[in-house]
C-alpha cells in the first residue's frame, strides 16, 4: 500500500511541475488574472469573537504562512511576472499575504471575503468578482487574493494555501489556464 501511495506522489510531481511551468509562462506575458488562496495560518477557523476590523479576533499567517508570501512575492520578481493591481479580501490573513508577497498596500475589495453562508449573500459576492474581473484590461497581471471557498466557487478548483490559480473569462464563468505553487 505504501509502495503505491509513492507510487502515485512520484507520478504527480512531474505533473505538478508541468502546471507550475505553464502558469508562469501565462504570468510574465502580463494581461492575466490570478486569484490566490493566502497563505499558511495558524489554525482552522476563524475565532467565535472575530472581528473583520481587528486582526487579533483572526486566524492569521503562522511563520511558515509570512515566508510563503516572501518567496511568492520574490518568485513574482524573479520570474519577471508583471503585477498592475493587488486586490484583496479584507481578513488580515490576506492582507497580509499581499502586502508581504508584493511589497504594496493591496485594495480591499469585501467580495473577495469569505463567502457568506446566505445564497443570495454568496451570489452577489460571486458575481461583483466575476464583475471585476471581466472588467479588468490591463496590460499586466491582476492578483485576488481571497480564500479557498470563494477559488472554488468561482472555477471548481482547490487550490493550495499560497496557490495561485490563472483565470480567464469565459461564457458565465472563469476558465482555468494554469496554475502555479510556492
Amino acid at each position: 500500500m505504501l509502495r503505491l501511495a509513492l507510487a502515485l506522489f512520484l507520478l504527480a510531481v512531474p505533473t505538478l511541475a508541468r502546471a507550475t511551468d505553464a502558469g508562469w509562462a501565462l504570468l510574465r506575458d502580463g494581461a492575466h488574472i490570478v486569484l490566490l488562496r493566502h497563505a499558511f495560518v495558524t489554525g482552522t477557523t476563524d475565532p467565535a469573537n472575530f472581528d473583520i476590523g481587528n486582526c487579533a479576533t483572526q486566524l492569521n499567517l503562522s511563520e511558515r504562512g509570512k515566508q510563503q508570501s516572501s518567496r511568492i512575492g520574490a518568485l513574482f520578481a524573479a520570474r519577471a511576472a508583471p503585477i498592475e493591481r493587488v486586490l484583496s479580501s479584507r481578513y488580515c490573513r490576506c492582507l497580509d499575504t499581499a502586502r508581504i508577497a508584493f511589497e504594496a498596500e493591496p485594495e480591499p475589495f469585501a467580495p473577495l471575503d469569505l463567502l457568506k453562508a446566505d445564497p443570495a449573500g454568496k451570489a452577489a459576492q460571486l458575481a461583483a468578482t466575476l464583475k471585476e474581473i471581466r472588467g479588468y484590461s490591463g496590460s499586466d497581471n491582476l492578483v485576488l487574493v481571497t480564500h479557498l471557498e470563494n477559488i472554488v466557487a468561482l472555477t471548481g478548483v482547490a487550490p493550495r494555501e499560497g496557490e495561485a490559480v490563472v483565470v480567464e473569462p469565459q461564457g458565465d464563468g472563469l476558465k482555468v489556464l494554469g496554475r502555479v505553487t510556492f
